[in-house]
């Protein structure tokens, strides 16, 4: 009698798409994390950093928030990861168009705390992309 040694099947990991989905999360982080500290600038007397930089940061952002919808839904589809990536980075092309909006209204209102959502938010998903749970598969998650 011989003994046969069955091998788990092999589960398929996101490996190019988490990449993709990093690489994507560090640049938005970087572009909202600027946000706060061009509007610091201008705040301190730098008139110029609204328009230069704060403004045209802002108009931008939502486009790079688009970019990651996209890479989050390869990740989901083609990489078999988790969904919430893809629903959280579609709510984001929304905030932050909604922030957009608000910003040029000058409705500080809700430009301030939607701004602080986005930039926790958008810092929270490239922290946890470097996280080994990001790896898992949907299967393996669900475990």
């Amino acid at each position: 009698m011989t003994a046969t040694i069955e091998q788990p099947a092999k589960v398929r990991r996101p490996r190019v798409t988490l990449q993709l989905l990093r690489i994507t999360l560090v640049l938005h982080a970087v572009l909202v994390v600027a946000q706060p500290i061009a509007a610091g600038y201008f705040l301190s007397g730098n008139v110029d950093a609204m328009t230069d930089i704060h403004a045209t940061i802002g108009g931008s952002v939502w486009m790079v928030a688009f970019l990651q919808t996209i890479v989050a839904a390869g990740y989901t589809i083609a990489g078999r990861g988790r969904l919430w990536p893809t629903i959280a980075s579609a709510v984001l092309v929304v905030a932050e168009f909604v922030q957009l909006t608000f910003g040029y209204l000058q409705n500080f209102a809700v430009h301030i705390p939607l701004g602080t959502a986005i930039v926790t938010t958008v810092v929270w998903m490239a922290v946890w992309s470097f996280r080994s749970t990001a790896r898992l598969s949907r299967r393996e998650a669900k475990r």
